[in-house]
């Protein structure tokens, strides 16, 4: 009787166990049903269809490689011919990974048996979410750069069929109010690669410093690199008088959008104007309204000093930085900032208010002259940004006034401006401050949270997010995705930015990813304690572990 109870315990502790491991993947998958039975992966060949891309067999090997030292017992990679036709004989053992055409872009679908494991995808992104959601099913050590202590490593077999819901599923980095080393950015999209987002916004210039070598323009990356101190905590008449910069050089830009690529993630550069531009301007003095002098900003916030859009000498120096931009950067899409700028120097500055003239611009009640003369400089930037292949992105502001075809809206001062987008046929991206700042604290206790902006967004407030409510349901195809936006005015260590970053991301990942109504709070705080705080613990991330607010 003993030995019967003693079975059954161990069979019941076996089945939970390959549950579990099939609970554990963030984003949650459209599709998951276990079966019965586990395919032992510790020295498990890996077989690759040599239709897949070759950088999706790169990634195969490397998962291969990390999985073989990890679980201590060597795995084999080989591109035979003919795979598909030879696993239709039964004869194929071990993990294989064909190319299924039919299938959708970021699609996948893995299929585990006793001895066999099949992974199918299209493309590269698809064979990469398959390896991150089976890195996902394995001890947490997988992610560790050290042999785990338990080698005998096994799959619950399973069916997993799963695609994401948005297309855009964005992450977004400050470098311009703190600098971060490439070293630096390459852990930030690595653990973005882990949880499937696919876009890298990179904030690389604003009124505290310019963050990008531009050839034609090179005192961008010998002044505007630099401000003289950084003011203290949220001391706005301080200095520290501490000379704070650094910028990428374009070997390095192009290092990072590499890097990124082989992880499925396309780098989306923001170059903001024509506000914001300070740091820019204390190089270039000539292309502002007053002439200067100009020095990047030492304190946070929004310089009334802005580009001056009367001169032409200004869109000769923004079409030869963006031209510069559009061949670093291989996506099809450039932001152009397009926020916060204030227009009291066009008002009184007389090349703008020729140039208005010129145009025939006038204010009509809604909007001001302005703000119209704003709209002439998107549209001018798309115009020549499209004689180079790209689009644009703007934040919200862009819609004030007339905005040209073809211009993508992110939404940062709520939802409106993406309901707006939708509403009169533009492309939207959701960014609110709402939902997806996360410069803002992490809780309401103000005093236990390191240093941040001083609104609220908690781990159950992204999760709560709804990105298609007020949206039509024939509006609904131009909301591509959604994006959480990292500001660095108060976060100056790679501690304090992963902190701020994690687990926040997580919540952010099942809000793109997971179909409407395939989302649990409650599976999901289960999985963060269970399983995926040890996966950050494995890859030796800095996160907030309370989970007080969720």
């Amino acid at each position: 009787m003993k030995r019967l109870l003693t079975t059954l315990t161990l069979c019941i502790l076996s089945l939970c166990a390959r549950a579990s491991a099939l609970d554990n993947i963030i984003p949650q998958p459209l599709q998951a049903e276990l079966q019965k039975g586990s395919l032992r992966v510790s020295g498990i060949s890996f077989k690759c269809d040599p239709a897949l891309d070759p950088k999706a067999r790169e990634a195969v090997t490397a998962f291969a490689a990390r999985l073989g030292y990890v679980s201590g017992k060597a795995t084999t990679v080989s591109s035979p011919l003919g795979l598909a036709d030879a696993l239709a004989t039964g004869k194929i053992k071990g993990m294989v990974f064909l190319h299924d055409a039919s299938m959708e872009p970021e699609a996948y679908s893995i299929r585990v048996r006793p001895g066999l494991a099949v992974i199918r995808a299209g493309e590269l992104n698809g064979v990469l979410y398959a390896l991150q959601t089976l890195r996902q099913m394995l001890p947490a050590e997988i992610y560790g750069n050290k042999p785990a202590e338990n080698r005998r490593w096994s799959l619950p077999c399973c069916t997993i069929s799963d695609k994401p819901r948005f297309s855009w599923r964005g992450m977004h980095l400050d470098s311009s109010r703190h600098f971060w080393s490439v070293e630096e950015v390459k852990r930030y999209l690595d653990v973005m690669a882990i949880y499937k987002l696919n876009r890298f916004h990179w904030h690389l210039t604003d009124d505290q410093g310019w963050r990008i070598e531009i050839k034609s323009y090179p005192l961008l990356s010998q002044i505007s690199c630099w401000r003289e101190g950084t003011m203290i905590g949220r001391d706005f008449s301080s200095n520290d008088h501490i000379r704070y910069g650094g910028f990428y050089t374009q070997d390095e830009i192009r290092e990072v959008v590499a890097y990124a690529a082989d992880r499925g993630i396309t780098v989306v550069p923001e170059v903001d104007l024509p506000g914001h531009m300070l740091a820019a301007l204390a190089a270039y003095p000539e292309f502002g309204c007053t002439g200067g002098p100009y020095a990047a900003w030492t304190i946070w916030g929004v310089s009334d000093q802005v580009l001056c859009p009367g001169k032409e000498g200004t869109f000769r120096f923004l079409e030869a930085v963006l031209g510069e931009v559009a061949e670093l950067f291989p996506g099809e899409y450039i932001h152009i900032g397009g926020d916060e700028c204030p227009k009291d120097e066009w008002k009184k500055c007389p090349d703008c208010q020729a140039r208005i003239r010129e145009l025939g611009i006038r204010g009509d009640g809604h909007f001001t002259a302005e703000q119209y003369l704003q709209n002439y400089v998107t549209h001018r930037i798309q115009e020549f940004l499209a004689t180079r292949g790209k689009k644009i992105i703007g934040w919200d502001e862009i819609l004030e006034g007339e905005l040209a075809p073809g211009a993508t809206v992110m939404s940062w001062r709520g939802t409106a401006g993406a309901k707006q987008a939708a509403a009169h046929g533009f492309d939207a991206i959701l960014a609110p401050t709402s939902h997806c700042y996360f410069d803002y604290l992490q809780s309401e206790d103000r005093d236990a949270e390191p240093l941040g902006f001083n609104g609220i967004v908690t781990l159950e407030k992204i999760y709560s997010l709804d990105p298609l409510e007020g949206i039509p349901q024939e509006q609904a195809h131009h909301i591509l995705g959604v994006q959480a936006n990292l500001w660095t005015e108060y976060i100056s260590t790679p501690e304090h930015l992963e902190y701020m970053l994690l687990p926040r991301l997580l919540a952010l990942s099942e809000v793109q990813w997971c179909q409407d109504g395939k989302r649990d709070p409650g599976r999901f705080r289960r999985v963060l304690q269970e399983y995926q705080f040890p996966v950050l613990d494995a890859a030796g991330y800095n996160y907030r572990k309370q989970l007080t607010n969720f």
